[in-house]
């Protein structure tokens, strides 16, 4: 006796939902989840987790309100913006589509908002913090490239925002250095940057794919610091500070592997990686600070031009590929090389 099954069904989300009566369904096998889904709620929870216990623990400086104020700040822009979106291209909103497609949308944002809460420090006003989020979302729409038919954002949001906070509010700053771990002490001051490392390190192995542009922007970034240290003479502990501190772990591990908006193959991921390290360093020589967050958002928009360029031109290097290896062809491969046959079996 055979049984039929009907084919699955998938929603907006990509989530596939089981429809058959079969074995399959007796068993209860759970659907399969699209990769980008399992990593934005793998960051979602790890950086509410840490949101919370920062602010129970750890001793983050921002008010407990903020990361509230922020989420509802990023919610409401988000649906806002999506919903304009779709109105004047005429297509269904992604949002649309029942709960699960619904709490898929929100997780970019939701991580958005935690980010900018996180990260900047307004001291009493609220106001950094909404614009910093109705920013990030913003960049989203206002910011894409059509890419093989579909349209994608350029920019790192959570990035974009604070960076053009910073420049727009020069009173607001970044939180402090000692804000992570600013309530503990002894080993736990050891295993928090520890365990952010190792969870980091290990999503990103597991579901983003992007430990090349880890290993890239961590080798650049102490590739300029000794370049600073032996060329201009700056201090080499102290170009290399940074990387001991809790927020370039968070920045490495969370901010610059965001993977709407960085390459997929490992050789641009390198380049990626490598060339945000060069413009830090280029930055702070010139005495720019938050460097971090500048390089990244130049660094998206350098890749932007490389994709429009690309989408014009063709692949940026393909002519010059082609001159060198025609060079590096021995004349006598070329002239005795196979000749295609014509359409009627003869020669051309």
């Amino acid at each position: 006796m055979t049984t039929t099954t009907t084919p699955p069904s998938t929603d907006a989300s990509g989530v596939s939902h089981g429809t058959g009566s079969g074995q399959d369904g007796q068993q209860g096998r759970k659907p399969a989840v699209d990769t980008r889904v399992k990593a934005l709620r793998r960051f979602a929870i790890s950086i509410t987790a840490f949101t919370i216990v920062g602010h129970l623990v750890l001793g983050f400086e921002q008010s407990p309100i903020t990361p509230i104020v922020a989420l509802l700040a990023s919610y409401a822009t988000a649906l806002l913006f999506e919903w304009l979106d779709s109105w004047a291209r005429e297509v269904t909103p992604e949002y649309a589509g029942g709960r699960g497609a619904l709490m898929v949308f929100l997780l970019p944002p939701h991580i958005t908002a935690l980010a900018c809460a996180m990260l900047l420090y307004g001291n009493s006003s609220m106001w950094p913090y909404i614009f910093a989020v109705v920013v990030a979302n913003t960049s989203k729409y206002a910011v894409r490239l059509r890419l093989r038919g579909k349209l994608r954002h350029v920019l790192n949001p959570s990035n974009a925002g604070i960076a053009i906070t910073l420049v727009l509010f020069p009173w607001v700053g970044i939180a402090p250095p000692y804000h992570f771990t600013n309530d503990v002490t002894g080993a736990i001051d050891w295993l928090v940057p520890l365990g952010i490392l190792m969870l980091g390190t290990m999503l990103n192995a597991k579901l983003t794919g992007k430990l090349p542009l880890i290993l890239a922007w961590a080798g650049g970034f102490v590739a300029q610091a000794v370049l600073r240290w032996l060329i201009l003479d700056h201090s080499l502990a102290a170009a290399l500070l940074p990387v001991t501190g809790v927020a370039f772990i968070l920045y490495t591990n969370y901010m610059i592997t965001d993977p709407g908006t960085t390459p997929v193959k490992t050789r641009n991921q390198v380049v990626f990686g490598l060339v945000t390290a060069a413009i830090y360093g280029i930055l702070v020589v010139y005495g720019v600070v938050f460097g971090l967050f500048f390089a990244l958002v130049i660094t998206c928009a350098l890749r932007g031009v490389v994709l429009v360029t690309e989408a014009k031109l063709g692949p940026v290097g393909a002519g010059f590929r082609e001159r060198l290896t025609h060079r590096l062809t021995p004349a006598t491969a070329r002239a005795t090389a196979p000749i295609a046959p014509g359409p009627r079996g003869g020669s051309l």
